[in-house]
């Protein structure tokens, strides 16, 4: 029998029409029509459309009309904490994103409403944070971002036995192409340096100055010069003025513009503290002013070609704050 033309099946009154073979185009559309409402439904519990996989690889944001990034502050607490912890570590390795990223806001909740429950499971709730940063897809790398962010704010020092590996992957993710996961890194790195003692935090970003990639150099040393000025005069000298004036003078020269900002801003901070410490500390026998000078002190605890380049910063700089004034 030769197949029916479109002009034939239209004259076929509708009653025909709706049994036998004309009906299964039907039934099949309206299944696939099904499909695509469950899958719309099933994004939405953590507001990530499923068409963020078709822009998974871009170096732009999608639209906020196809992802919806929860900020800290629009977030509520969870339904049942004792189901929401039984699945937690199970979704979590999900190969399956959007339970992924769900995952990731019940831990940003829990962090938030309920944070000693955490604890318990904090290692292994860790590592799969940090599997979650390096997955290739944005939704769930930024998601993993900001649930960083919202641990550093919620658990503080309590994090710095854990920290090592989402220190890494974010240094790597605030220095990479993607803008909207590049500035996503920036504020988790910002939270960081706000909510950790800097003298826990110092011995950590130390090692990342000295990096091979110049750009988790940068990164580094920006976190780095963030987080000397929130130490008091005290504090910096228990962590020693030399350590922190040699730290800064090995950016002084490096290959990226930032860490040489970064070091020229640290510089002048570290001058400060130190010309205001000498002022304020009383002594039995008066120094020589030459001898406590900020640049004798230099030449004592650098090289030669170092103390010059620091002297060079600082003088210039505070010429300049002069000359402005």
């Amino acid at each position: 029998m030769s197949e029916m033309s479109s002009k034939d099946i239209r004259n076929i009154p509708e009653s025909e029409r709706m049994n036998g073979s004309f009906m299964k185009p039907q039934i099949e559309h309206k299944d696939e029509n099904l499909d695509e409402r469950q899958k719309r439904s099933m994004t939405s519990l953590v507001g990530i459309p499923t068409k963020i996989d078709e822009t998974a690889n871009l170096g732009v944001e999608v639209g906020s009309s196809q992802v919806e990034y929860i900020e800290s502050e629009n977030l509520n607490d969870v339904d049942d904490v004792e189901i929401c912890l039984k699945t937690l570590l199970s979704r979590l390795s999900s190969k399956e994103w959007v339970s992924v990223c769900e995952a990731l806001n019940n831990i940003r909740q829990l962090s938030i409403f309920h944070k000693e429950v955490i604890l318990s499971n904090m290692g292994d709730v860790i590592s799969l944070i940090v599997k979650s940063l390096k997955n290739p897809r944005s939704a769930v790398c930024k998601t993993a971002i900001m649930t960083c962010a919202d641990i550093f704010k919620a658990y503080t020092d309590d994090i710095i036995d854990s920290l090592d590996p989402l220190l890494l992957q974010l240094l790597l993710k605030s220095s990479q192409d993607k803008r909207f996961v590049c500035e996503a890194a920036e504020r988790a790195l910002i939270a960081l340096t706000t909510s950790v003692s800097p003298l826990l935090l110092l011995p950590k970003l130390q090692p990342y100055i000295k990096n091979r990639n110049p750009r988790i150099r940068a990164k580094a040393s920006m976190c780095f010069c963030r987080s000397v000025p929130l130490l008091g005069i005290e504090e910096i000298e228990a962590f020693g003025i030399d350590k922190l004036i040699q730290t800064a003078a090995s950016q002084l020269g490096d290959q990226l513009p930032e860490s040489r900002d970064a070091a020229r801003t640290l510089l002048l901070e570290l001058q400060s503290v130190y010309e205001k410490s000498h002022f304020l500390k009383p002594t039995a026998v008066p120094e020589d002013p030459e001898i406590a000078s900020w640049e004798h002190f230099c030449q004592s605890k650098l090289s030669p070609l170092s103390a010059q380049a620091v002297l060079r910063v600082t003088t210039v700089s505070r010429e300049e704050i002069v000359l402005g004034s």
